[in-house]
């Protein structure tokens, strides 16, 4: 939608819409609020994309979230600005970001053709006759029309001229025919919104590299059976470490820290989640795909799909980061000189929550009923230090149906990044997800959505 906004300044533009009505996963993002963007620096934002951030550039500084916010607002959406630099409309609501591109396509006069799918991008090869740039010494013997033919699986000398399309409703498959093409088809999470990976395929099949596609801002299975007793606890200020252990990955050398930060998190009836450790699997599916493609071998093929396996990671959680070891000691005590008289499990309602408390009681080795005044100074250090790591071990992803977005995609080596062109495709350009680029939670998944589809429109 913002690149049809933006380049019906130049074109007439048609938008084929898989859905009945546009924006559906629009409507599900930030659960309903719609986190439009983050308001900070260029450099700010560009530190919190997790993978090809400098392919960013280009588009976050042609278009970046100051000018994103005043074309909100210019088309009647009030926003405002949270904790953390997160943008959302005033009204919480967003429809008012879907309702606010759709009006301003109507009076682009964009034309939208809803419940129709794109079955292929129709190419041909490179000619004078159909780019004047075009340097006749690399013409070759290939077919001059071409859908994806065999013949031009390594070509780099295609020109996309139009796309095959089929009506959900009829059956009916036509042609169109287009000067340029931009596929905005998002990824692989949430597929009941349409996103179906689609245009990895269109892509894949001219011999355009695609990144494999894993989960990312994804909730975790963890092992514990325990966090069952647990769901719906949200902890806040807490610190979270995440490990790969180096018996799980034959590459490492010794175990390595691959994730590390201070935030919020949820406990779920199968593991956890919240704005914390949806950060940290992203990087954890990053590290496991890399760690993964380092074992493929020459001849084997590497799946396309990262499976949702992630065992090996464990994950450190600190209760209680704003206090040292020493401190943590010294309020330990003092509950404890407080209610000497109690037993253990009555002792620890002011340091702990009251879900908690069961579940350390239990890990620090220390029996309930126990009388305050009897723990050895032993035990209190199991205590703290229980308190100061409490361990979870991975065992999976929630999959593709709860991620908030799509790691992997089309590789950006394949792709200019001051016009999204593929490099070996003239006149098809691409935008948003389906690009191997991916950022944390707070609104940076979206600025480059509206980063990259506004430097697309820019034909």
């Amino acid at each position: 939608m913002m690149t049809a906004v933006h380049a019906s300044k130049n074109y007439d533009v048609t938008i084929i819409e898989k859905n009945e009505k546009p924006g559906k996963k629009l409507f599900i993002t930030g659960k309903g609020r719609c986190n439009v963007t983050n308001n900070c620096d260029e450099e700010t934002f560009l530190k919190n994309v997790i993978t090809n951030s400098k392919f960013l550039y280009s588009s976050i500084y042609n278009y970046n979230q100051s000018s994103v916010m005043k074309d909100f607002e210019k088309w009647g959406v009030k926003l405002k600005t949270e904790r953390g630099n997160r943008v959302f409309p005033e009204s919480d609501h967003s429809s008012d970001v879907i309702k606010a591109l759709t009006e301003q396509m109507k009076k682009c006069s964009v034309k939208v053709i809803y419940n129709t799918e794109v079955v292929r991008v129709i190419t041909e090869k490179r000619t004078e006759s159909n780019d004047s740039s075009y340097d006749s010494s690399h013409d070759s013997s290939h077919d001059s029309v071409n859908c994806f033919g065999e013949a031009n699986r390594n070509s780099s000398d295609l020109v996309a001229i139009g796309v095959e399309i089929i009506s959900q409703n009829s059956k009916n498959r036509k042609i169109l025919k287009a000067d340029v093409i931009v596929i905005a088809t998002g990824g692989y999470s949430y597929q009941t919104t349409g996103s179906t990976g689609d245009g990895y395929k269109f892509v894949k099949d001219m011999g355009v590299d695609v990144t494999p596609i894993r989960s990312g801002l994804v909730p975790i299975v963890t092992r514990e059976a325990e966090v069952k007793d647990l769901m719906g606890l949200s902890l806040k200020n807490v610190s979270l470490k995440v490990t790969a252990l180096k018996e799980n990955f034959p590459k490492l050398k010794k175990d390595k820290v691959i994730f590390e930060d201070f935030g919020e998190m949820l406990f779920t009836h199968f593991g956890i989640s919240g704005p914390l450790v949806l950060s940290a699997a992203s990087y954890i599916s990053l590290f496991v795909y890399k760690e993964r493609h380092k074992m493929i071998s020459a001849d084997e093929e590497e799946s396309f799909i990262m499976d949702n396996n992630i065992s090996g990671i464990k994950m450190e959680i600190d209760l209680k980061p704003a206090l040292s070891i020493d401190e943590l000691d010294k309020r330990i005590l003092r509950d404890f000189d407080e209610f000497h008289n109690r037993e253990f499990q009555n002792s620890l309602g002011k340091l702990l929550p009251r879900l908690l408390i069961p579940v350390i009681v239990k890990r620090s080795g220390i029996k309930a009923q126990k009388k305050v005044n009897e723990i050895t100074a032993e035990e209190r250090i199991k205590l703290r230090d229980t308190l100061k790591r409490f361990t979870l071990n991975m065992h999976s992803f929630r999959g593709f149906n709860e991620a908030i977005i799509t790691g992997g995609g089309i590789s950006v080596k394949e792709i200019n990044p001051q016009t999204m062109e593929l490099k070996k495709v003239k006149n098809l350009r691409v935008a948003g997800e389906v690009i191997d680029v991916d950022a944390l939670t707070g609104g940076f998944n979206l600025q480059i959505a509206w980063s990259t589809a506004k430097i697309a429109a820019e034909i």
